[in-house]
């Protein structure tokens, strides 16, 4: 089976940078919808950002020119990169992909482990 495979993330203070990076763990067909969530501890899953593989973007509001997502279609591979942190920005982070395994296969949306990122003084 397909794993989403995360790392990165970390502790800096405010106005710092971080990264995180997700891979699926084997060679697959095609990566379709490629994203980042994250959830704070109380609070619901949201939505951070996600691209496509034309490379089309959307970005929540709290995230927007602070953030970066990109993607490597050939490796499969989606990164986001934070600048600006603020205290609010810290989250366990996740990332989401909808993978079509095989050429024979549906699409199928799968979640990495998380990654912590704090942001703190």
């Amino acid at each position: 089976q397909v794993q989403l495979v995360e790392s990165g993330g970390g502790l800096v203070q405010p106005g710092g940078s971080l990264s995180v990076s997700c891979a699926t763990s084997r060679s697959i067909f095609r990566a379709h919808v490629m994203g980042w969530y994250r959830q704070a501890p109380g609070k619901q899953r949201e939505l951070v950002a996600s691209i496509t593989r034309g490379g089309s973007t959307n970005y929540a509001e709290s995230v927007k020119g602070r953030f970066t997502i990109s993607r490597d279609n050939t490796k499969n591979v989606v990164f986001l990169q934070m600048n600006n942190l603020k205290p609010e920005d810290t989250a366990v982070y996740y990332c989401k992909a909808g993978i079509q395994a095989s050429v024979t296969d549906y699409i199928k949306d799968y979640w990495g482990q998380g990654a912590q990122v704090s942001v703190s003084s």
